[in-house]
């Protein structure tokens, strides 16, 4: 019984540590990972699409979230200086594209901070299969694969990654 508890063991912890190397987070100073998927702006192929500018593809755990509401409303209201800077912004999660659609017009209706209202101009991206979640490392091996972290990377006219940023969903 005890050999049998012990292999049991062992083929958990393997096949864990299996699955964990999986999950890859590429490297500042290597390409951006390549993606074609659908968005609020039609279907979009990361990075290409948007040229020789600095990229900024930021991914947030869940729509209608009042943390990842406000993070897109500030956003929205400093897309124009991102502009200005030759930076593009680009959201990703893991819900599906109709709802991306429904969260952006509302979050549109918003007079957030006692600011106008604002119209959202960069693409919310739906990653229902995980499929760039997965490509940038943004799923936590320990974590629920139904919710992404919430990351930043920023990525260069060269298409190469100068920063990572990640954070606790809690925050």
């Amino acid at each position: 019984m005890k050999k049998l508890t012990i292999i049991t063991i062992t083929t958990i912890l393997t096949i864990s540590l299996i699955h964990a190397q999986d999950v890859t987070i590429p490297k500042i100073g290597v390409e951006a990972p390549e993606f074609t998927a659908h968005s609020t702006n039609g279907v979009i192929n990361f990075p290409s699409d948007f040229g020789d500018n600095w990229k900024i593809l930021f991914a947030h755990p869940k729509d209608f979230t009042p943390v990842c509401s406000s993070e897109i409303l500030e956003l929205a209201h400093e897309q124009e200086s991102f502009e200005k800077m030759g930076a593009k912004i680009v959201v990703v999660s893991i819900d599906p594209l109709e709802q991306h659609n429904h969260w952006k017009a509302a979050l549109e209706m918003v007079e957030y901070k006692d600011r106008h209202t604002v119209k959202i101009g960069f693409p919310l991206v739906a990653d229902e299969d995980h499929a760039i979640a997965k490509r940038y490392g943004m799923i936590h091996t320990t974590a629920d694969v139904s919710q992404n972290v919430r990351g930043v990377y920023y990525v260069d006219p060269e298409n190469i990654i100068r920063a990572i940023f990640f954070y606790p969903n809690e925050v």
